[in-house]
């Protein structure tokens, strides 16, 4: 999973412009320099700077103040609890620079997992100081504060002298400054460098004229201030590894376990409605034979048809059981996947190259999504030919692949649905339970392909 997403897709911007002769180069580095200061992304990373500025001010107050009183009350009995409220309030502002980043810097940043306490006073206290989102958001405000004050106020200064200096006639004409030289000469001047005056029409206008290409300089300072903010808000402030990890491995339980329910629920209905009503009629007929046969009558045709419905029953079942558990899978995935392709409405290309059987929960989970996307296939893509791959791709993983020619446009599946039966949702959830991953290339006019990811030694 990405951490962040840059979405600010400058179309001026030298470093993703494509290469091209010298001369288009030169004009695409001067028109990015001619635009960026007028650019929403310029005004954006200034407002940025402004408020992580006065941000930072209000965060060394509140680290100061929380843990000082914190450590203070120690000696009464308050004081952890002050403590493992500032380390929680940390998240808070976590969500404040996070916002920050999205709205200003048009950085995503993903959230880590919420703040869920142990019950009772002592869990809540035991929680918030085991709190890792906590503390790395309080060591973030700390590196924060420096960075947002100390270079925001050098970053906000220069702002205030290239703007000065960009309307320095202005002041000049209207507010008449003067400086008097060693030799108690007066100058109508705006400036002094050393003994130098800015006393003059071309002088003045000199000056501004450096302050003018100074404010086409200042965009590119901002974005290298920028950098490092960015930089620091998903190092501390997004979802680790093992948060990402810990997120996805509680949605697969809880499609596993949605899963688990909705198939019981499939086999509960199709008992009730097939099997059972089957041997119902079964029992009825056998019953009415029975009465016959008690008066010396002829029961043949009642035997009859309680024979075919046995049968019938019996199909049923086995229909029944291939829903749970292909008997084809006891010999492995290559003849369930034969199986399978050979009752495909759909000409199948079917291709397994496995060395060695995958875990038994591996080749359910690649039997079962197999026939998902060959009803997919069948019912929405108007394909000619279904081309399927099972192969593995390194020592430890296998790689499923089902190709079409159809029309394509299949959407990706959406990371969020975990809802067993969603469809392609439903498959990724599927194979995210076991550390899977699936993914869908699919563009307007085909071809589709969907390829599966599945460790060979199944869930650990």
């Amino acid at each position: 999973m990405e951490f962040m997403t840059d979405t600010h897709a400058d179309p001026t911007s030298v470093l993703d412009a494509p290469a091209g002769p010298p001369g288009r180069s030169a004009q695409r580095v001067l028109r990015a320099v001619l635009r960026a200061p007028v650019q929403a992304r310029t005004w954006k990373e200034l407002a940025y700077v402004f408020t992580v500025f006065a941000l930072g001010c209000v965060a060394i107050t509140y680290l100061f103040a929380g843990f000082l009183v914190g450590l203070y009350a120690t000696f009464v009995i308050i004081g952890p609890w002050v403590l493992a409220l500032v380390i929680v309030g940390g998240r808070t502002w976590g969500r404040i620079y996070r916002t920050l980043c999205r709205n200003l810097l048009g950085t995503m940043v993903v959230a880590p997992p919420r703040f869920a306490p142990k019950p009772g006073l002592i869990g809540f206290l035991k929680s918030a100081f085991t709190d890792r989102a906590g503390w790395r958001a309080i060591a973030f405000l700390i590196a924060q504060a420096v960075l947002g004050m100390v270079v925001g106020y050098f970053v906000l200064i220069a702002i205030v002298i290239v703007v000065f200096t960009a309307i320095s006639p202005i002041p000049w004409v209207l507010l008449h400054p003067t400086n008097t030289d060693d030799n108690g000469v007066e100058h109508h001047s705006l400036a002094q460098f050393g003994s130098i005056y800015i006393d003059s029409w071309p002088r003045v206008l000199l000056m501004s004229a450096v302050g003018i290409i100074s404010c086409f300089a200042l965009p590119w300072l901002l974005r290298g201030i920028c950098l490092p903010h960015r930089a620091l808000t998903v190092a501390l402030l997004s979802a680790t590894a093992r948060d990402t990890q810990l997120t996805e491995l509680k949605a697969s339980r809880k499609a596993a376990v949605e899963n688990a329910a909705d198939t019981l629920r499939r086999v509960e209905r199709d008992l009730h409605d097939g099997t059972q009503a089957r041997l119902v009629t079964i029992a009825m007929a056998l019953g009415r034979a029975e009465d016959r046969l008690a008066i010396d009558g002829d029961a043949s045709d009642l035997i009859a048809d309680a024979h075919a419905s046995s049968k019938e029953a019996l199909t049923e079942l086995r229909e029944l059981v291939r829903g749970i558990h292909p008997p084809a899978l006891e010999l492995g995935v290559g003849p369930a996947l034969e199986t399978l392709a050979a009752r495909c409405a759909v000409p199948v290309e079917l291709r397994v190259l496995l060395p060695q059987r995958p875990h038994p929960a591996i080749e359910a989970i690649a039997y079962f999504s197999v026939a998902e996307l060959l009803t997919n296939v069948v019912k929405h893509a108007h394909a000619e030919r279904i081309w399927i791959s099972v192969a593995p791709t390194d020592i430890n993983t296998i790689a499923v692949t089902v190709r079409d020619n159809g029309i394509g446009g299949v959407l990706p599946p959406n990371e969020g649905a975990t809802v067993a039966g969603s469809g392609l949702s439903g498959l990724a959830a599927r194979a995210r339970a076991v550390d899977g991953t699936l993914t869908v290339q699919s563009p307007t006019g085909g071809p589709t392909v969907v390829t599966i990811l599945l460790p060979k030694a199944g869930p650990q």
